[in-house]
């Protein structure tokens, strides 16, 4: 009991204090892309072939990010010229066009449902589905429960049953051979309920887009309310995304 007081002690208090603070992240994360408006068409030409989701229009001059694995194949090939990673990690959106970009994203604040709000802003119960997820997301959705974190500080949890839960969480590219164990845990959560699409693979079929084996889009089986792109999201943009949407 002494040893874990003197251990508390020493360590003090490590619980970022986010959102109240605004936390700066590593130079080298890369968060919302911002397209350079004063670059050469062919530039943009050369990252849009270069881009291994396809998710560059040269034309428009606007980036996907919900296809974006957020590799910096172009930035790196137009050095900055075309495409800059800025390091902001508040990018989630509520609805899936929005996720198609200059670099200007809506207030997720503002688009926000006020009902949701009502309904979950002091206790939100969260399932999560890995629908063939590499564990990435995963990862980065269990971290949220660490001591720096601390989701549960805001009366948001995971749990173990979706007839114990408030929505679910998805992640992975849906696989063929679980689409129906989604569905089946969709259903099980009693109304009303939210859905939360995780990552590239879930909101667009991320690499594997394009296999007859996944989903391309978690919004073709489900009424997505929240799609937080990244490959993965960075906690904070998974945690900014929950707080600003339902609290």
């Amino acid at each position: 009991m002494l040893n874990t007081l003197r251990n508390r002690f020493e360590q003090g208090y490590r619980t970022t204090k986010y959102p109240k603070e605004k936390i700066e992240l590593w130079k080298r994360y890369r968060g919302r892309p911002q397209i350079q408006d004063a670059s050469p068409a062919g530039m943009a030409r050369a990252c849009a072939e270069a881009c291994p989701q396809d998710a560059i229009d040269s034309e428009k001059r606007v980036i996907d990010m919900g296809r974006c694995v957020f590799c910096g194949e172009c930035e790196d090939r137009s050095q900055g010229t075309f495409v800059a990673f800025t390091q902001d990690f508040e990018i989630a959106v509520s609805e899936k066009e929005h996720l198609i970009t200059d670099g200007a994203i809506p207030d997720l604040a503002a688009h926000a449902r006020q009902h949701f709000k009502k309904l979950f802003g002091r206790s939100l119960q969260l399932r999560q589905v890995s629908a063939a997820g590499c564990n990435a997301c995963e990862a980065d959705l269990n971290v949220l429960a660490t001591p720096f974190f601390d989701l549960a500080r805001f009366g948001i949890n995971f749990v173990a049953s979706p007839r114990h839960a408030d929505g679910i969480v998805v992640t992975g590219p849906i696989s063929r051979n679980m689409k129906t164990a989604l569905l089946e845990t969709y259903a099980a959560v009693p109304d009303p309920k939210v859905v939360i699409a995780v990552g590239s693979c879930t909101l667009t079929g991320g690499p594997f887009r394009g296999s007859p084996e996944i989903t391309e889009g978690l919004d073709s089986l489900l009424p997505v309310d929240l799609f937080i792109p990244g490959c993965p999201p960075h906690p904070l943009t998974n945690l900014h995304a929950l707080l600003t949407f339902f609290k």
